[in-house]
């Protein structure tokens, strides 16, 4: 359902789907997902939990940010941003939906390839 928010290959795994929903998401080597934001009208948001290979974190406006198993990022309601794998690396987090009102996604352009390829 949400392989056409992402630029290569992704893989969903539920882990938890009563009470806080966590998704154990695998992206292979130069997947990532577009630019989106998640919105509501109190609360809400997303935590990452890192839990294999190397990826990154981007919010609009800012460097991107290398991750690694064990790296943690609380993304606010509201933040512009993408995550995805390195180009060269697997990579997996624990996508931890945070509880709110009115929680949505709003999936936006992709990332660009020669923004992308700036990575290593």
């Amino acid at each position: 359902a949400y392989a056409k928010y992402f630029i290569g290959q992704s893989y969903t795994a539920p882990v938890i789907t009563d009470g806080v929903p966590v998704v154990n998401v695998t992206f292979e080597p130069g997947c990532r997902n577009n630019w989106h934001v998640h919105k509501a009208t109190k609360g809400g948001g997303q935590t990452l939990v890192c839990v294999g290979g190397r990826g990154y974190y981007q919010e609009w406006g800012k460097e991107p940010v290398e991750l690694h198993s064990g790296d943690a990022i609380n993304i606010p309601a509201g933040v512009k941003h993408w995550h995805g794998a390195a180009p060269d690396s697997w990579f997996s987090h624990l996508a931890i939906e945070v509880p709110g009102e009115n929680n949505s996604t709003e999936w936006l352009e992709p990332v660009g390839d020669e923004e992308y390829a700036k990575l290593k």
